[in-house]
């Protein structure tokens, strides 16, 4: 029997939610005032950093099976900035705190400077309706919302 492969693994998701994030931030740092899109846009990062942190567990979990606590402690903490900096940007957004969006915004670009995103990708525009499904459910997932 050959192994199972987990095509949507979290690993995958992680990595492309943190593309997104990096779109999702160019778009944002490209307004001039607060309008419907900045709002999508800050509400997606903060609903994006929310399910990278709700993954974080599920990315260890097999290495804490084989006993490598170290390796995962040092993942949980290298990840730990994800759920604090999801909540700030939500907090921020929710009391139209526009400086704090922008604070949130540029600690989040420095975390995923070095998260590419290449010019011919195919993400679209994964923020579109990210507003409203911050302001109805809180924060569940992104993309099944």
């Amino acid at each position: 029997m050959g192994r199972v492969i987990h095509p949507d693994s979290a690993g995958k998701e992680r990595t492309q939610l943190t593309k997104s994030i990096v779109l999702a931030i160019r778009e944002l740092a490209k307004q001039t005032e607060p309008g419907p899109e900045f709002r999508d846009l800050a509400a997606f990062i903060s609903l994006a950093l929310a399910q990278i942190a709700e993954g974080i567990d599920v990315s260890v979990a097999a290495w804490e099976k084989r006993g490598y606590w170290v390796k995962a402690d040092k993942f949980r903490m290298d990840w730990l900035w994800c759920g604090q900096y999801a909540e700030k940007m939500k907090t921020a957004l929710l009391t139209e705190d526009w400086a704090g969006v922008a604070l949130v915004m540029t600690q989040t670009a420095h975390k995923l400077v070095k998260v590419q995103v290449p010019a011919g990708h195919r993400l679209g525009r994964p923020w579109q309706g990210a507003w409203e499904k911050l302001c109805r459910s809180g924060h569940h997932s992104v993309r099944n919302g």
